[in-house]
C-alpha cells in the first residue's frame, strides 16, 4: 500500500517508515520514488545513522546527494560528521567540514556540535577546542559536546574545568552534562564537585535513572566513598546491566572482592544475567581473593553464552586463573583465543613471569613481536613483564638485551618501572656499581623496592660505598619506614662498620619511628589466627602450638637456618 502511494506523499512515508525501524522495507520505500529530493536523502541519512547505525550507507547517501546536485544543509551535516567518527575517518570528515565553510554553516550550532564531537573521537582535542570556541552563541549541547569529549578521552581536569565555565556562564546542566561531569570527577578523584553534581540533582528533582545513577556509583567508587555509592545503588528502583555493574566494579576496585562477589549472587538472584561487562568486574574481584570457584562458574557461564571468546572476558579469565595459581588454565584460554589484544599478550607475559617460568615467558614475547599484528605490539607493560621474567631467573644478559630492545627496536621510552626491574636484576646477580649507574640514569627518583634490592645486594657484597648512598636515598624517600633503619643497621653489623649500625638505631629513636612487628596469620576451624614477633602461646596442648611445631619440622627438613650473623 505505501509503495502504491510512493509518489503522491513520499517524504511523508519515507519517515513514517524509518520510525517503524525496518531498514529493508525502507530501502526499498527509497527505492521506489522517482526522484528522491534533498529532504528525502536527509531522511534516510538520519536513520541511516541514528536508527540503524549503518555508517558506511550514511556516507554513501551523502556522496550520492552530492553527485545528483542536490542541496546540503544543517540536517545533513551533523549526521555526517556523527558516521566519520565512529568509522574513523577523519579525511573524509575534513572534506566535508569544507563543504560546511562553502554554503556558510560553519557558524551553525548543530553543525558544530557534531564537528566537535567528530574531532574529539579522533583525540583532535585542539581541532574540537577551536570549533568550540568559535561557536558564538553555545547552547546547553555545545557545552555537552566539549566536556563529553574531554572526558571521554581521558582530559578530566579539562573536562572539570571547562564545566565550571558552564555554571559561570549561567547554563544550567543537564542529564548529559552531569554524567560526562562525573566521569571526569571520578578520574580526578573529585569528591567534593561529585558531590555537587549528586545534590544538583536532588535539588532539581531529575530521575534517578539508571543512566544518571550508574555515573553516580561509579563516580563514587573511584573516589572510594563505597557507602556512598551503595546508598546510590539502593536509591535506584529499576536497575539494570550497567548499574549493577558499576556497583560491582566500585567494590573489586577497592579491594572489597567479598562484596563484589556477594552482589554478584543478588544480581543472578533478581534475575539479571550477566554480561561480558559484568563477568570482566566479577573476574577482577576474584583475582585478589582466589576465588577460583567462582572464576570457574563464570568461565562455564561465558563458555555457554558465547562470551568465551570476548578478548576482554577471555583476558579477565586468564589473569583470575594466573593469580588463583591455575597457570595452565591460563595458558589454555590465552591459547583458545581467536583474537588477542596487546592486554591479553602482556597478562600472560606477566603471569609466566610471576610464576617463575621465564623461559616460557621471553618466548611469548618472541611470538607476539611476530603474530600480534598492528594491535598488539610490545609497549612499555610488555617489557614490565619480560625484565621482571629475567629477574625472576637472573637472567642478565637477556634482561640487558631486552632493555636495550625497548628504544632501539620498539620506540619505547624506559620509565622508571623499566630502571627498577634493571636495578633489581642487576643487584640480585652482585653488579652493585652497575645497578646504581641505572639508579643515577633513571627519569625520576628511584623507588623503595630497587633501593631496597640495592641494599640488599651491598649487603652481600659488602659494599660499603654504595651502601652510604643507598641508605641516604632510602630515608629521605621513605623517612617514617621503620625497616629501612632496621635493614640499613644490620648493613652496617655485616659490613662490622659498628659506629654506622648504631647510628641508625639512634636516629629511628630521635625520630620518634618504631617497628612494626612482624605479623602472621593462621586460619584454624575457619578463623583467622593472628600472631605478632614475640608471642608466645601460652597452652602447648592447643591445636595451634601442633600446628607451629609440625611448621618448624618442616622448615628445618627443608634446610632452613636462621641467619644470626648480624645478631
Amino acid at each position: 500500500m505505501l509503495i502504491n502511494c510512493i509518489h503522491n506523499k513520499p517524504n511523508f512515508l519515507l519517515s513514517k517508515a524509518i520510525d517503524l525501524k525496518d531498514f529493508t522495507y525502507t530501502s526499498a520505500l527509497f527505492g521506489h520514488i522517482p526522484e528522491p529530493n534533498d529532504y528525502a536523502f536527509n531522511v534516510m541519512i538520519r536513520g541511516l545513522t541514528t536508527t540503524w547505525r549503518k555508517y558506511g550507507l550514511t556516507l554513501e547517501f551523502y556522496h550520492k546527494m552530492k553527485s545528483l546536485g542536490l542541496r546540503t544543509n544543517n540536517f545533513t551535516y551533523p549526521f555526517v560528521f556523527i558516521a566519520c567518527g565512529n568509522l574513523s575517518a577523519l579525511s573524509f570528515g575534513r572534506v566535508a567540514q569544507s563543504s560546511v565553510f562553502k554554503i556558510g554553516l560553519d557558524k551553525d550550532e548543530h553543525v558544530g556540535n557534531s564537528l566537535i564531537t567528530m574531532y574529539a573521537r579522533f583525540g583532535k582535542l585542539g581541532c574540537a577546542r577551536k570549533m568550540f570556541d568559535e561557536i558564538t552563541e553555545r547552547e546547553v549541547s555545545s557545552w555537552n559536546s566539549m566536556i563529553s569529549g574531554y572526558s571521554k578521552m581521558g582530559f578530566a581536569r579539562e573536562a572539570v574545568g571547562l564545566f565550571k565555565e558552564m555554571k559561570d556562564a549561567g547554563v544550567e546542566p543537564v542529564e548529559m552534562t552531569l554524567v560526562s561531569v562525573l566521569g571526569a570527577c571520578g578520574d580526578l578523584g573529585d569528591l567534593s564537585l561529585g558531590r555537587w553534581v549528586e545534590e544538583f540533582v536532588v535539588d532539581k528533582n531529575l530521575e534517578m535513572n539508571s543512566y544518571l545513577g550508574s555515573a553516580l556509583i561509579g563516580m563514587y567508587g573511584k573516589c572510594g566513598d563505597l557507602s556512598s555509592a551503595r546508598r546510590v545503588f539502593d536509591s535506584i528502583v529499576k536497575k539494570d546491566h550497567v548499574t549493577w555493574n558499576a556497583m560491582i566494579s566500585g567494590y573489586a576496585q577497592n579491594g572489597l572482592s567479598d562484596e563484589a562477589i556477594r552482589l554478584f549472587g543478588d544480581m543472578k538472584e533478581a534475575g539479571i544475567d550477566p554480561d561480558n561487562r559484568t563477568l570482566v568486574g566479577i573476574l577482577s574481584a576474584c583475582a585478589p581473593v582466589g576465588a577460583l570457584d567462582t572464576g570457574k562458574w563464570i568461565d562455564k557461564y561465558a563458555s555457554e553464552r558465547g562470551l568465551q571468546h570476548d578478548v576482554y572476558v577471555a583476558t579477565a579469565l586468564l589473569d583470575m586463573y594466573a593469580k588463583c595459581g591455575s597457570l595452565d588454565d591460563a595458558l589454555r584460554v590465552f591459547e583458545e583465543m581467536p583474537q588477542k589484544n596487546e592486554v591479553s599478550w602482556n597478562a600472560m607475559i606477566s603471569a609466566l613471569a610471576f610464576h617463575g617460568r621465564a623461559i616460557e615467558a621471553i618466548s611469548l614475547f618472541k611470538r607476539m613481536t611476530e603474530e600480534g599484528g598492528v594491535l598488539a605490539r610490545p609497549n612499555d607493560i610488555t617489557f614490565i613483564g619480560v625484565l621482571s621474567a629475567c629477574v625472576h631467573a637472573g637472567l642478565v644478559d637477556e634482561g640487558r638485551r631486552l632493555f636495550n630492545l625497548m628504544s632501539s627496536s620498539f620506540g619505547t621510552t624506559p620509565k622508571i618501572e623499566h630502571y627498577s626491574c634493571m636495578v633489581d636484576l642487576l643487584a640480585r646477580a652482585g653488579h652493585v656499581h652497575e645497578a646504581w649507574n641505572f639508579i643515577e640514569k633513571m627519569p625520576e627518583k628511584p623507588d623503595e623496592v630497587s633501593l631496597g634490592a640495592l641494599l640488599a645486594a651491598c649487603q652481600k657484597c659488602r659494599n660499603e660505598d654504595v651502601t652510604k648512598r643507598v641508605t641516604q636515598l632510602l630515608l629521605e624517600l621513605e623517612p617514617s619506614n621503620s625497616g629501612n633503619y632496621v635493614i640499613s643497621s644490620k648493613v652496617y653489623g655485616k659490613l662490622q662498620m659498628w659506629d654506622d649500625s648504631a647510628k641508625m638505631r639512634v636516629l629511628m629513636r630521635q625520630k620518634g619511628v618504631s617497628k612494626t612487628p612482624g605479623c602472621s596469620w593462621i586460619e584454624f576451624e575457619n578463623r583467622l589466627q593472628e600472631f605478632h614477633a614475640g608471642d608466645v602461646v601460652q597452652d602447648s596442648s592447643t591445636e595451634i602450638s601442633k600446628v607451629f611445631r609440625l611448621l618448624n619440622d618442616d622448615m628445618k627438613r627443608e634446610g632452613y637456618v636462621p641467619n644470626l650473623s648480624v645478631v
